[in-house]
């Protein structure tokens, strides 16, 4: 690699930082209150996309911190007889599915207190989900992501159908007009906020 294109990318992952930690200062400003109301609209926004009511097999994630809470969404796939994925990290950059039935029993905190479902349950082969919801820290009006930078979502992603759509859910508060990206930062489908469903063009 050249000095001006370890620049470049010096560049990049310092701007792609910032992007981060502006988009969850944002979203850590919002109140619980705040939080929690327009997680229900997200929610309820999420739970009326076509590709999440077609669906028999998803892979959601549970929310961690100052996140969406995506409770109201897992809650919601379970009543409709969905097969509900969460994901265990493995290792490095490594996810897997694993499919869970009661939340309440299913999940304890996983590393960095995330809650994961436990280590007994069923693994779900990729081939078999058909949308995943994804979590992430900042994201653009063109429906890029950027994660929290342990690269999972971007390595389990490619290992999906080509044809399962990737749904984000965030806050008004994550979404820039423009995200300076890398080039193993994948894209997903649609971002889900409490007023808009973004689509990739």
């Amino acid at each position: 690699m050249t000095p001006a294109e370890e620049n470049r990318r010096t560049d990049a992952a310092r701007a792609k930082r910032e992007a981060r930690e502006r988009a969850l200062a944002a979203r850590d400003a919002l109140s619980a209150e705040e939080r929690a109301r327009r997680s229900t609209l997200i929610c309820e926004r999420a739970v009326a996309l076509p590709e999440l009511r077609r669906a028999s097999s998803v892979l959601l994630f549970a929310s961690f911190r100052t996140e969406v809470d995506t409770s109201p969404l897992l809650r919601w796939a379970l009543e409709r007889g969905m097969s509900v994925a969460l994901p265990r990290v493995r290792g490095p950059r490594l996810l897997e599915a694993l499919r869970v039935g009661d939340p309440a029993v299913d999940l304890a905190p996983g590393r960095w207190g995330i809650p994961e479902p436990r280590d007994t349950l069923p693994v779900v082969s990729p081939a078999q989900i058909d949308a995943v919801v994804v979590p992430g820290a900042a994201f653009s009006a063109g429906c890029a992501r950027c994660g929290y930078g342990g690269g999972f979502y971007d390595a389990y992603l490619p290992t999906l159908r080509p044809t399962t759509p990737r749904i984000a859910l965030a806050f008004d508060a994550q979404v820039a007009e423009e995200l300076p990206c890398e080039p193993h930062d994948l894209a997903v489908d649609a971002i889900v906020t409490e007023t808009r469903v973004i689509r990739r063009a």
